[in-house]
C-alpha cells in the first residue's frame, strides 16, 4: 500500500514468515506489516497434526488468511489451511506486482529529484489511490489518476516509467469444435462463411481437418478471452437457426 495500514483486515490474505515453532502453534512475521502474528496448530493443516514440525519450519514463508484481529492489543491470528492453492497464487502474484509497482514509484521519485518530498507525495496520492498496483494499472490502462496532481515533474517521470516498464499481459482460451452440415451441396461453403464471421469478431479459427476446428481467443484478462469465445458461440447459434448444422464445443485442455 502507498501508506501502509497498521493492521490487516479480518479475512485478508497475507505473506507470513515462520519465526518460532512451538508444540501447539507458531509465531510468524507478517511480511507486509512488520508485525508478529500467531498461527494455532489447528490452523496449520486439515486433519490431525501429531508433530507440527512435519508441516512448517522456521524461516518458511507462506500465504495465510487472517482469522482474528484485536485492534486494541494489535494481536493477529492467521490460518494456513484456510488459504487455498488459488488464494495463494493470487496473493503471491498480487504481492509481487505491488512490490514491482512500488519500485517504479520509488524510481520516479529519484528520477524527478523529489526525494525530500517523497512522504508528502505519498500522502497526497494515498487520499484517492490506496495501492501502488492501482496507481500503475490506472496509468497503464490510459487513465489519468494524477490529473489534479500538483507536481508535474514527478507525474511525468512516473507515467514514462510505467509505459517503459510494464508490458501488457495476455490470456488465451481455446475450444475444440466439431461442426457438420446436413447440406451436401452448400454445407461446406456455409460453414466457411460462418467461421469467417467468427474470425471477424476477433476469435482465431484453426482448421484441424473436417469436421474439427479450434477456436482461440486472446485478451488482457482470462474472463475477457472467455467472453469472446462465448460471444462467438452465440453467433454460431444464431447462424445455426438459419441452416442445418450439428455443432459441439469442448474446452481445450
Amino acid at each position: 500500500m502507498i501508506l501502509q495500514k497498521e493492521l490487516p483486515d479480518n479475512g485478508e490474505f497475507v505473506i507470513v514468515k515462520m519465526t518460532k515453532i512451538m508444540p501447539h502453534g507458531a509465531y510468524c512475521r507478517l511480511v507486509e506489516y512488520n508485525l508478529d502474528a500467531y498461527l494455532p496448530i489447528a490452523e496449520v493443516a486439515s486433519g490431525w497434526i501429531k508433530n507440527i514440525h512435519e508441516f512448517i519450519k522456521e524461516g518458511q514463508q507462506e500465504v495465510a488468511k487472517v482469522i482474528f484481529v484485536d485492534q486494541a492489543k494489535r494481536a493477529v491470528d492467521v490460518s494456513l489451511k484456510k488459504a487455498t492453492t488459488k488464494d495463494k497464487k493470487t496473493k503471491i502474484d498480487d504481492y509481487n506486482f505491488e512490490k514491482r509497482s512500488q519500485g517504479i514509484f520509488t524510481k520516479a521519485i529519484e528520477t524527478s529529484g523529489k526525494a525530500t518530498e517523497a512522504d508528502a507525495i505519498r500522502a497526497e496520492i494515498s487520499r484517492t489511490i490506496p495501492t501502488y498496483t492501482e496507481l500503475v494499472n490506472d496509468i497503464f490502462e490510459g487513465k489519468d489518476p494524477l490529473a489534479s496532481f500538483r507536481d508535474n515533474a514527478f507525474k511525468q517521470a512516473l507515467y514514462d516509467l510505467v509505459f517503459k516498464t510494464i508490458k501488457p499481459k495476455s490470456y488465451t482460451v481455446a475450444y475444440n469444435m466439431e461442426m457438420r452440415s446436413t447440406d451436401p451441396k452448400y454445407g461446406a461453403r456455409k460453414i466457411k462463411e460462418m467461421l469467417a464471421q467468427v474470425e471477424s469478431s476477433g476469435v482465431e479459427v484453426l482448421y484441424l481437418g473436417a469436421p474439427h476446428y479450434k477456436l482461440i481467443s486472446t485478451d488482457s484478462s482470462y474472463p475477457k478471452a472467455e467472453a469472446k469465445i462465448k460471444d462467438s458461440e452465440r453467433l454460431l447459434e444464431s447462424l445455426d437457426k438459419q441452416h442445418a448444422f450439428h455443432r459441439e464445443m469442448v474446452k481445450a485442455q
